[in-house]
């Protein structure tokens, strides 16, 4: 992702967040976070083709996310920021907390059964 100083940070952001929108690409880096990785431990963990591997480590490299290395006839790849894995952690807190607050709303929603229903057994 080239950053152009001249369009809004709001934009800049937009374009961030949709190069975070695969869930490969969220799978890598999760991954990454761990640690540095090479593509042929990747594959089997992210569970996508070689070829569509390939082309979202691209994406990622692209954006400035993830950096490559070779060694040899391998490629690993790891993070450019702890603040890439600091963002995953801070993105998994926020939806666990949506998801218990939807589980209590859930839990609040469900009728109490009646005294005289529990009582009759119907």
């Amino acid at each position: 992702m080239v950053v152009n100083s001249r369009e809004p940070l709001y934009r800049m952001k937009a374009d961030f967040f949709k190069t975070l929108g695969h869930p490969a690409r969220i799978r890598i880096l999760e991954l990454l976070s761990e640690r540095e990785h090479a593509v042929s431990e990747m594959l089997p963990e992210v569970g996508i083709e070689p070829a569509n591997l390939s082309q979202q480590l691209s994406i990622l490299r692209r954006a400035g996310l993830v950096v490559a290395r070779r060694e040899g006839l391998s490629v690993s790849y790891a993070l450019t920021s702890p603040r890439v894995a600091d963002l995953l952690t801070t993105a998994r807190s926020i939806l666990t907390g949506m998801v218990a607050c939807q589980a209590e709303m859930l839990v609040e929603d469900v009728p109490e059964p009646s005294v005289a229903t529990a009582e009759s057994g119907n």
